[in-house]
This record gives C-alpha cells, sequence and structure tokens, in this order.
C-alpha cells in the first residue's frame, strides 16, 4: 500500500494542469492569498476522499479476496487500463498548440472562492481514484497506516507547497522563476501527461492483476 500511495501522490503532485493554474494565480495582484486558498483546497479535497474511504470501511481492510477486497482491487485495475489508454491516445494524436487557459486573462479579478473550486476542476480525478481505491487496504489502528495516509495527501500538494513558500520568502525572484516553469510546463504539457499517464497505469494494471492473482 504505501510503495502504491507513494506513486499515486508524486504523480498527483506533478501533473501540468494545476501547477500551471498555480502559478498563474501566484502571479496575480492577490497571489499569496489565492495561492493559498487553492493549496487548501486541494488539500481539503485529497482529505475528504481518504476520510469517505475510512468511513466505508472503519478503518479495517477488508479480508483478501472477499468481495470489498476484490471490488477495490478491480476498481484500481480499470483506472490503470483507462490511464494506460488514455496515455496512449494522447500520444498518437497530432499535437496541439497550449496556451492560458481563458480564465488567465481575468485572474487579477479572481475571488478565493474561484481559487477554491480551481483546485476542485483540477483534480486529477483518476489518480485520486486510484489513490482512495489503495487506502481500502489502510488499518488504522497502526500508526503507520495513519503516517501513510496523512504523507500521501501533503505528497500529493508537495508542488503546490514548495511554490507558495517560494512566493511567500522571495516574491520577485519567485515570480520571475515561476512564469518561467510555466512556459516550460506548457511547452511540454502533452509530453508530460502523456508520461504520467501511462507509468501510473501500467503500474497500477500490474500490481492489480498481482494482487487479483496471487
Amino acid at each position: 500500500m504505501v510503495l502504491d500511495l507513494i506513486v499515486v501522490g508524486t504523480a498527483i503532485s506533478l501533473g501540468p494542469l494545476h501547477n500551471s493554474a498555480f502559478i498563474l494565480l501566484l502571479s496575480s495582484r492577490r497571489g499569496v492569498r489565492l495561492g493559498l486558498t487553492f493549496l487548501l483546497s486541494w488539500l481539503a479535497n485529497l482529505v475528504a476522499v481518504i476520510a469517505c474511504v475510512v468511513l466505508l470501511t472503519g478503518g479495517r481492510p477488508p479480508a483478501h479476496h472477499s468481495a470489498p477486497s476484490t471490488a477495490a482491487i478491480v476498481a484500481k485495475l480499470v483506472i490503470g487500463l483507462a490511464l494506460a489508454l488514455y496515455g496512449v491516445h494522447r500520444h498518437r494524436r497530432p499535437p496541439r498548440p497550449h496556451g492560458p487557459p481563458r480564465w488567465a486573462a481575468r485572474i487579477d479579478d479572481a475571488s478565493l472562492g474561484t481559487a477554491a473550486a480551481l483546485a476542485w476542476l483540477l483534480q486529477p480525478w483518476a489518480l485520486v481514484g486510484v489513490g482512495a481505491a489503495t487506502a481500502v487496504d489502510a488499518n488504522l489502528s497502526t500508526v503507520e497506516a495513519w503516517l501513510a495516509l496523512a504523507g500521501y495527501c501533503l505528497l500529493a500538494t508537495l508542488s503546490l507547497v514548495v511554490m507558495e513558500m517560494y512566493a511567500v520568502r522571495a516574491p520577485a525572484a519567485a515570480n520571475a522563476r515561476l512564469n518561467g516553469l510555466r512556459s516550460w510546463l506548457e511547452q511540454h504539457q502533452e509530453q508530460l501527461i502523456v508520461t504520467l499517464s501511462l507509468v501510473v497505469g501500467l503500474w497500477v494494471t500490474a500490481r492489480s492483476i498481482y494482487d487479483l492473482t496471487a
């Protein structure tokens, strides 16, 4: 479970779409506040999903090869296959130019509610679903499980935390460097999406098949 959560949390954190949007928010007139709102909303969504899983399982993993356990593994398998196929589809389709989203022109007028909603909309829900299905195996009677789930949520938010802290400590330098990072992310968006989709999709698929047959 821990290794799967590390893989998924890292993939979520490295996603180009929400990182580009977050940098746009940081570069706005109220960047630090909008960025913090986005960050907290992002983290709250992750925690809420894990909390729902824990409530359903009671903090105790279902018995191996039981119906709930098999259902969770099958869900991961389906999502893993979908991610891998999506990566192949994105790789094969003709390249398309990527630029700032339409709402970027109105970024200075964005409200805190808009920033919070963007965090929800830009969540990579397929990856979050894999994380939720993995959390089914968490045994919350152990400290290790609590640490694993907390670490997953923090890891999936790590890129936002680093950029927010950088913007607070060195606003001028952060603005220049983060906008340079955003340009790079936009130029390599397709490659990043394809790579993350294929890597996570194949990993989750292989792990799910192993868990079903073991």
